[in-house]
């Protein structure tokens, strides 16, 4: 059953592949035979045969065997979430044990082996189910978004090799496989954020996404470097037995004698900030909104964002023995969240304010897990993905009903043309915001619980962030309903005219999702949280001894529990007031503080320093190694330096031999003079 949940989406993506090179081969063979038979017929419009609108929707007929691509993929994914679902009964709520299922030998070098094997337990199954259930519904979803793209088999090839990409990720059972994993989801995302290659933007953003997680995998790569030198293994088996004999333990790093756990923690975190966007780290997860909307779900919801939060759950064994990285991942989860909430607050393109949401999100799961709540961390995961996959969808439905437009500012008026995409949105949005009973509220809340409660040098920095994060999420996110869809339209005639309502093809994946973002919090909050949460995770978290987090709060004081809701309220209230009530109060209170509007508008500017940072220093060292480095020393200097000059003396000496008998004899002449002129003075 495991064999199938992983490997059925690398199958789809594999036909879907197959079939997209088909497509590809009958259109250049459609293409030349129309150049061969065209004799003075009319031109080709502007656009061209390969031309593309400002979206990157390509206008050619659609590509040959499109539909059984999506139908296969669409329907391997589906039974690999049932399967999941079926898993995550019997190893959360069954009797059945965490188990290690082996495929097959990977490869041996020295003393490592390495197996490709799947770890079983409860930990992976909820991961399996995320994965599964969201990316299923965006297959389902992309269907009707794509309709009009002629290369949708490709697209829908690379959507199934990034899950499949994710599930390796949340099945292994060593870190090298989870590093296949890793780098397989930053392949896929990379693949499908320039999905439409013929935008100059889209190409910029997914190189900037690959460029940026190289980074962070940079420091991760040398983490799992770190664990095989104190365990000789990259087995989690093996690890995890051992990780307490690893306390205490100094390695050299950098020239200085450091804690192993904690340099090895730090090191792996690394690459959960590039993964996951957190702050410094964040820079490429607003951009990646240039790919199709149905990929910003599924990088946002499921599988590339949350590998990073799984990824420091799944060694929570190693993080526990490491307070000094737990501080830290506390420290910068904490920054991230209030970070990515101040710039949401003034964005005005609707998938960068969910973009922003989420970056905020992922924050509030680090919290959780720098303060030893890794199951609180998972929960608020969990419910996060299905209501963000259900904002970014709409807002897809959205995009798709007001003619690909993404500016908030040029729509308003959509609540009654698009009544169930609005009411979808609106779910979606009280979810994010935490009303009470719904999925957001029991699990934003507990983070904030645990923050609360927690023990190291940031915990309570995080409490005071991760509250005032929850007011401005609630302002952003209600300031995205109530320009998109209340108040007078603000789109042009033509493009309010044909405002419909998307296909159910695109709908029915909003409703599910919508369910799971009302009941998945009540449905599973004793579980992750409550008093179930020993014989749920049956050990798949580990938690020390002295950790006593999920005890300690449940007995915080009222005013802790009731901060959330209040700052919903407040959040709430000054949307309304800014955006229904008196709309002009917006732009008064920017032009009366401009600097600080520009300074969030412009994403605290780590895009223009980083460009001077980096960007620009890295190109005088290329473009000074190139000119002076390799122009000026080894053309110079090297081997095609010596042969030019070999060729300039030639050249010159070559003169010399002129052919003339006497030009000869008095050269000679001088080499006697020369010869005797040095036997008389030598001593």
């Amino acid at each position: 059953m495991y064999s199938a949940i992983v490997f059925l989406p690398l199958i789809g993506a594999i036909i879907a592949g197959a079939i997209s090179v088909y497509g590809a081969h009958q259109r250049i063979s459609g293409t030349n035979e129309a150049a061969h038979g065209r004799r003075g017929g009319r031109p080709h419009s502007a656009e061209g045969e390969n031309g593309a609108d400002d979206n990157g929707h390509d206008h050619e007929p659609a590509a040959a065997g499109s539909p059984p691509a999506e139908i296969i993929t669409t329907g391997l994914l589906i039974v690999s979430a049932i399967l999941s679902w079926i898993a995550f009964l019997t190893v959360g709520f069954g009797d059945e044990i965490a188990e290690r299922v082996q495929v097959f030998n990977w490869f041996s070098s020295g003393t490592m082996s390495v197996d490709w094997a799947f770890r079983i337990d409860t930990l992976t199954v909820v991961m399996l189910v995320v994965v599964t259930t969201v990316s299923s519904l965006v297959h389902l979803y992309s269907i009707g978004y794509m309709s009009h793209d002629p290369y949708r088999p490709r697209f829908f090839a690379y959507l199934s090799l990034f899950t499949f990409a994710m599930l390796a990720l949340v099945t292994a059972d060593n870190l090298v496989q989870l590093f296949f994993g890793w780098e397989g989801v930053g392949l896929a995302s990379y693949l499908l954020i320039g999905f439409w290659y013929k935008r100059p933007a889209a190409n910029a953003a997914a190189i900037k996404a690959f460029v940026v997680n190289r980074v962070g995998d940079f420091g991760f790569a040398l983490g799992i470097f770190a664990v095989f030198v104190l365990f000789n293994s990259v087995e989690y088996e093996t690890i995890f037995a051992n990780a307490s004999s690893a306390e205490g333990i100094s390695i050299r790093f950098l020239s200085w004698e450091v804690d192993a756990l904690t340099v090895t923690c730090l090191l792996l975190f690394m690459g959960a900030m590039g993964k996951s966007a957190q702050f410094l780290l964040h820079t490429w997860l607003p951009d990646a909104m240039e790919g199709p909307t149905p990929v910003s779900a599924l990088i946002h919801a499921a599988t590339m964002v949350t590998a990073g939060v799984f990824m420091v759950a799944r060694l929570s064994p190693l993080f526990e023995l490491a307070p000094v990285a737990l501080a830290f991942v506390t420290l910068i989860g904490a920054t991230t969240a209030i970070f990515a909430a101040t710039v949401g607050l003034v964005q005005n393109d609707i998938k960068r304010v969910i973009a922003y949401s989420t970056c905020s999100q992922l924050g509030y799961m680090f919290v959780a897990m720098g303060v030893g709540a890794y199951s609180i961390g998972i929960f608020h995961l969990f419910t996060h993905a299905f209501f963000k996959a259900l904002l970014f969808l709409g807002a897809g439905s959205v995009i798709h009903a007001v003619s690909d437009e993404q500016d908030m500012r040029k729509m308003g008026g959509l609540r009654k043309l698009i009544p169930q995409t609005y009411w979808m949105m609106v779910i979606g949005t009280i979810a994010l915001t935490g009303l009470y009973g719904t999925a957001g509220h029991f699990s934003k809340d507990a983070v904030i619980e645990a923050a609360f409660v927690g023990h190291n040098a940031f915990s309570g920095y995080a409490f005071v962030l991760v509250t005032l994060a929850a007011l401005l999420t609630a302002f952003y996110s209600w300031r995205l309903i109530f320009m998109t869809f209340h108040g007078k339209p603000r789109a042009p005639a033509d493009v309010m005219s044909h405002v419909h309502e998307s296909p159910p093809v695109m709908m029915i994946p909003l409703y599910v999702l919508a369910v799971g973002s009302l009941l998945a919090g009540w449905l599973f909050y004793g579980v992750f949280v409550g008093d179930g949460f020993e014989e749920f995770w049956k050990g798949s978290l580990f938690v020390a001894d002295a950790n006593h987090i999920l005890e300690e709060m449940h007995h915080v004081p009222f005013w802790v529990v009731a901060a959330p809701t209040v700052m919903m309220l407040i959040g709430l209230a000054l949307a309304w007031w800014f955006y229904i009530k008196s709309p002009e109060v917006p732009q008064g209170l920017a032009e009366r503080n401009d600097w600080l509007y520009r300074f969030l508008l412009n994403k605290w500017y780590f895009d223009e320093l980083y460009d001077i940072l980096f960007v620009r220093s890295l190109k005088w060292v290329g473009r000074f190694l190139w000119r002076k480095g390799d122009g000026w020393m080894i053309d110079g200097f090297g081997p095609d330096g010596v042969s030019a000059r070999v060729l300039d003396v030639t050249s010159r000496v070559v003169r010399l031999q002129s052919g003339y008998l006497y030009h000869y004899a008095f050269a000679m002449l001088i080499g006697v003079a020369a010869l005797v002129t040095y036997l008389m003075f030598a001593p």
